[in-house]
């Protein structure tokens, strides 16, 4: 069973491994209730409890399939942390309106956004809220402004951002009530920034643990074709004996894992042979030399 654990000192309390729902409508085999529903169930015998979606997902369409899907079975929606994220609005069919991508953080953005979330979702609240990205042309107060106020109606349980940078998430951190309680941010073997740009070091600081998309890196660290791909093949081969014949998909989330900052992967997958083969790396315990070695086969050379 994977373990749940405190995003913060003062909670909530998530799964170790989150299920991304990015991608939900993109497979049209598997873009209905039914199949969402066996993968669910399947996420609940692994220990995943935490869903992690954004009103953009899915060009502002999957907050409603998740919605739909959950209301099929009652009592369903309690047995899950859901995850969601407002402040992307770019021109679609959903949105004729808008001629140009943006951001917009404002207060009454915010809770005009969480409210049509609520109602998309089918629930009376939202475990966590995150800003999805800075917005630029928003002061930290205004946006503090919206998520206080969602926080104090009960609208949502706490809050967090998503692609903060460390002087944006202190910012902000500033400005509320009920301090944000996560940075989601990119993180994985291809994309190491977290861990030299100081938001994994400020997460560690402040007690908090940051959520880590696109842990696969979109897959791209498993492509043969790319150079560090090819070598992270090799060195998955070297090591999976080592780790019960673990993938390198597996040894990637280890990897993750085992940063002191404590992040939680999003499993992004539409396949359910593939979300329960991801749940095994939470039982992967890199040794030291062995991690270093991951990070050697993606930089291309040795540590400093």
């Amino acid at each position: 069973m994977i373990p749940r654990v405190s995003l913060s000192p003062q909670g909530p309390a998530f799964s170790r491994l989150v299920y991304g729902t990015w991608r939900f409508l993109d497979d049209p085999a598997t873009a209905h209730s039914d199949d969402l529903l066996k993968r669910l169930h399947a996420c609940l015998d692994l220990g995943v409890t935490t869903l992690d979606t954004a009103e953009i997902y899915g060009l502002y369409r999957v907050e409603e399939f998740i919605g739909q899907t959950l209301k099929k079975e009652p009592g369903l929606r309690e047995k899950f942390e859901i995850v969601t994220k407002s402040g992307i609005y770019v021109p679609c069919d959903f949105h004729p309106d808008r001629k140009v991508a943006h951001y917009n953080a404002t207060a009454a953005r915010i809770v005009k956004s969480a409210e049509k979330s609520l109602r998309l979702l089918g629930t009376d609240y939202i475990d966590l809220l995150l800003v999805h990205r800075p917005d630029w042309l928003t002061s930290a107060d205004e946006t503090a402004e919206g998520l206080n106020r969602l926080l104090k109606d009960g609208k949502i349980r706490s809050a967090g951002v998503s692609n903060y940078n460390v002087h944006q998430f202190e910012l902000l951190n500033s400005r509320m009530d009920q301090p944000l309680v996560t940075n989601q941010i990119e993180f994985s073997l291809l994309h190491m920034d977290p861990i030299y740009d100081g938001t994994a070091d400020q997460c560690q600081k402040l007690g908090i643990k940051p959520m880590a998309w696109s842990p696969l890196a979109k897959g791209a660290l498993m492509n043969p074709q790319d150079p560090a791909g090819a070598r992270l093949l090799k060195k998955a081969v070297e090591l999976s004996p080592k780790y019960g014949n673990a993938t390198l998909d597996q040894l990637a989330y280890a990897w993750i894992l085992a940063h002191p900052s404590q992040p939680l992967p999003i499993i992004g997958t539409n396949k359910l042979e593939r979300l329960i083969a991801t749940a095994q790396a939470a039982d992967i315990r890199l040794e030291r030399e062995d991690w270093y070695g991951l990070w050697e086969a993606a930089q291309g050379h040795g540590v400093p």
